[in-house]
């Protein structure tokens, strides 16, 4: 081949590869403009995945310039800030208590790193009311996840003292209260019963569960199978002893019943509801800026939750470890103020409660998408801490726990156990693995016949 031979294959084939190469970036673009246009804009962060279509590239300054202020990032002037902050602090006079400086400076530690967090990580699948947000709400996931780190170090008794730092009425055994005692159906012992403190908690509990995840009937097995864990392990722990109506009607078909069926109502709500986001340039009206204003505080855009446990064996699995992780965390709350000495009101506990709220928030809506979307390759930040912070209070529970709880599980609960653990096994053997082949195998048969 001559010279001009070889410069006219290498001209064709560099052609047809440019041509091959444009189709496929026309493609590829095409491909994630439908994609996008399935999904509402900025709703899926880089750590989901990289996408460099126009409409991604865009930012909500860029989108409503009369808002830009609050989303152009400004971390020299809070840098600034904060540092006139401390500044200030180290040019105030000095305080000679020293319980008060320590208190005061783990916090300022704490502010400061959320600070940070604000800034700097990365943002989750939510946007409303603002991604900050939710980036301070994982910076405090990971502050929590830290003092459980630090608590798993320390032994039962010096874990108790220090809580005396925080509160020093704490350090005391709790006093034994159990609710099976009377279960008489007598006006009396059910007026004390609906007057307990955890009734209103159960109704608000349960309304919460069902706006993070946004499914009845997950909700009703959660409701159910959390009754059946306190008929297990009441013989560790005496508030689990109730009385039957105390477990079905006044938690499972009032209490949690009423805060379910809200917050479900709540979620349709968001679902039916016309997401048209304006920016606050293009509304007119003093009042339509007002409610543009107030309609920040809601969300963007909503995905229902379709958990399809019986669909594939990986829905199936999914749904039990979500059921899981839900049962012991609620599991949890009760063990911890059990071998730490806290009561049940403290407002340890509840901000504890509120923050496995807004943990739960971004950390369940990016474990589905991180299981239902195969476009999805890691798992998202909040689900992932998630998941660390309730397994590793379960380890200070196993740790703090040894020799606490001596009275051995009834032989009817272990063979209950064993029953359902078999049924749970045993169902999906059937219906992912035995009755395909069955179907399969029929399937061939009949076309044997019909040949």
């Amino acid at each position: 081949m001559t010279s001009k031979d070889q410069l006219l294959a290498q001209d064709l084939n560099g052609t047809r590869t440019g041509n091959f190469s444009q189709k496929s970036r026309q493609t590829s673009s095409s491909s994630s403009m439908s994609f996008a246009s399935e999904s509402s804009v900025d709703d899926r962060p880089e750590w989901f995945t990289k996408d460099t279509s126009v409409q991604f590239q865009k930012t909500p300054a860029e989108q409503d310039p009369a808002v830009g202020f609050f989303y152009t990032p400004r971390t020299l002037t809070i840098l600034g800030g904060m540092l006139l902050v401390l500044v200030y602090v180290a040019l105030t006079p000095e305080v000679d208590d020293t319980t008060t400086n320590v208190k005061i400076g783990l916090l300022a530690c704490i502010g400061a790193f959320c600070v940070f967090g604000m800034l700097q990580f990365r943002d989750s699948l939510l946007l409303r009311p603002h991604p900050a947000l939710w980036r301070v709400v994982l910076s405090l996931g990971v502050v929590y996840q830290l003092f459980l780190v630090f608590l798993l170090f320390q032994n039962k008794h010096d874990a108790r003292v220090f809580f005396t730092y925080l509160d020093p009425s704490l350090g005391v055994p709790l006093p034994e209260k159990s609710y099976g005692d009377a279960c008489e159906l007598t006006w009396d012992n059910i007026v004390s019963q609906v007057f307990d403190e955890f009734v209103l908690a159960h109704a608000i509990g349960w309304f919460c569960k069902a706006l993070i995840l946004r499914d009845y009937t997950f909700c009703w097995i959660l409701s159910v199978m959390f009754e059946v864990m306190e008929y297990s392990l009441s013989h560790q722990l005496n508030n689990f002893d109730e009385c039957w109506w105390d477990h079905w009607i006044l938690d499972v078909l009032l209490c949690n019943w009423l805060g379910m069926y809200v917050g479900v109502k709540t979620c349709e709500y968001f679902e039916m509801k016309q997401y048209s986001w304006q920016g606050l340039a293009e509304i007119p009206t003093l009042k339509g800026k007002m409610k543009r204003t107030m309609q920040q505080f809601t969300p963007k855009s909503w995905t229902k939750f379709e958990w399809d446990s019986t669909k594939s064996f990986k829905s199936y699995c999914t749904v039990i470890f979500l059921l899981t992780m839900f049962l012991i965390c609620e599991l949890n709350a009760f063990y911890l103020k059990t071998l730490l000495w806290l009561p049940p009101a403290h407002p340890v506990n509840v901000i504890r409660i509120f923050a496995y709220f807004m943990f739960g928030i971004p950390g369940v809506r990016e474990a589905y998408q991180y299981f239902h979307d195969d476009n999805c390759k890691r798992i998202g930040p909040q689900a992932w801490l998630l998941i660390g912070s309730i397994a590793t209070e379960v380890l200070i529970i196993f740790k703090f726990g040894q020799g606490e709880f001596p009275n051995p599980a009834p032989p009817a609960v272990i063979y209950f156990w064993i029953t359902f653990l078999t049924l749970l096994t045993a169902y999906p053997t059937y219906q992912f693995y035995l009755l395909p082949k069955w179907q399969e195998k029929n399937k061939e048969q009949v076309k044997a016949k019909t040949a």
